[in-house]
C-alpha cells in the first residue's frame, strides 16, 4: 500500500492540482467530460509532461519513467492483446519485468481466482463479454504489484446491471488487496458504494472533496451543487 500526493501540479487543462490520497484508500474523482480527469491519471503515471510535484510514499517521482513509478493503469480502452490468451494477457507485465516464471504463474493464478475468471484462462479477448474484458484488464494492471492503481472510467460501456456487479467486485478486490486506488468517472451512479472519499473536478480544478454519500447533502457551494446535478445518474 502507498500514499500519493500532488503539489501545485499543472498541465494544460489541469491547474494547481493539490490532493492527497491515503494509504489503501479508494479515491474517486468525478467530473464532466473534459474536466481533466484522464489528464490527472496520465500525470500520475508519468505519461505526459507537467509542472509541480508528484510524490509516492513521500518520494518525488517527477524524474522517474512510467515503468519506474510502480503504477498500474486500467485504460478506458482496455488495450488487451488480441493474439494472447487471458492468462498470457495477465502475465504480460510480469514477464516484461523479468519475474520468476513460477512466481509469475502463481500471481496470475491467484488473481484469476480472486476475480473468478479461472475458466477464461485459455480464451482470447475477442470471445469475452464486456465485463469479462474489464476483469482481465484489471488483473493485468494488478499483476506486477503496483503501488498505485489508476482506473479510467472502469465501468464505461457496460449495462447498468453489469456495471453494478463490477463496482461491487472492484471494491471487494481492492480492499482485500489493500491497493491505493484513484478512480475517475463522470457517472454519479454507484459512487457511494465504492468510494472512501470523492472529489469533484471541473475545468482542471478540484472543486470539493467529501465522504460519500455526497449527493444527499445540500451543499452551500452553488457551483458544486450544480456540478452534481449535471452528472448522469
Amino acid at each position: 500500500m502507498s500514499e500519493i500526493k500532488l503539489v501545485n501540479v499543472e498541465r494544460l487543462n489541469c491547474r494547481y492540482l493539490n490532493l492527497k490520497i491515503r494509504d489503501g484508500e479508494l479515491y474517486v474523482v468525478m467530473g464532466p467530460t473534459g474536466a481533466g480527469k484522464t489528464t490527472l491519471l496520465n500525470i500520475i503515471a508519468g505519461l505526459v509532461d507537467y509542472t509541480g510535484s508528484v510524490l509516492i510514499d513521500g518520494a518525488d517521482v517527477n524524474k522517474l519513467s512510467p515503468r519506474e513509478r510502480g503504477v498500474g493503469y486500467l485504460f478506458q480502452e482496455l488495450a488487451l492483446f488480441p493474439n494472447l490468451t487471458v492468462e498470457r494477457n495477465i502475465s504480460f507485465g510480469l514477464k516484461a519485468r523479468g519475474y520468476d516464471k513460477i512466481a509469475a504463474r502463481e500471481r496470475v493464478s491467484s488473481l484469476m481466482e480472486l476475480m473468478r475468471i479461472e475458466h477464461l484462462s485459455g480464451r482470447y479477448p475477442q470471445t469475452l463479454s464486456g465485463g469479462e474484458k474489464k476483469k482481465v484488464a484489471l488483473a493485468r494492471s494488478l499483476a506486477p504489484f503496483p503501488k498505485i492503481l489508476l482506473l479510467d472510467e472502469p465501468t464505461s460501456s457496460l449495462d447498468q446491471k453489469t456495471a453494478k456487479e463490477l463496482r461491487v467486485e472492484l471494491h471487494s478486490i481492492l480492499k482485500r488487496l489493500g491497493t491505493t486506488t484513484l478512480y475517475v468517472t463522470h457517472d454519479l451512479l454507484g459512487v457511494a458504494e465504492i468510494a472512501d472519499r470523492v472529489a469533484f473536478m471541473s475545468n482542471g480544478i478540484i472543486e470539493h472533496v467529501d465522504d460519500p454519500p455526497m449527493y444527499f447533502v445540500d451543499y452551500e457551494d452553488e457551483y458544486v451543487s450544480e456540478l452534481i446535478r449535471s452528472l448522469p445518474l
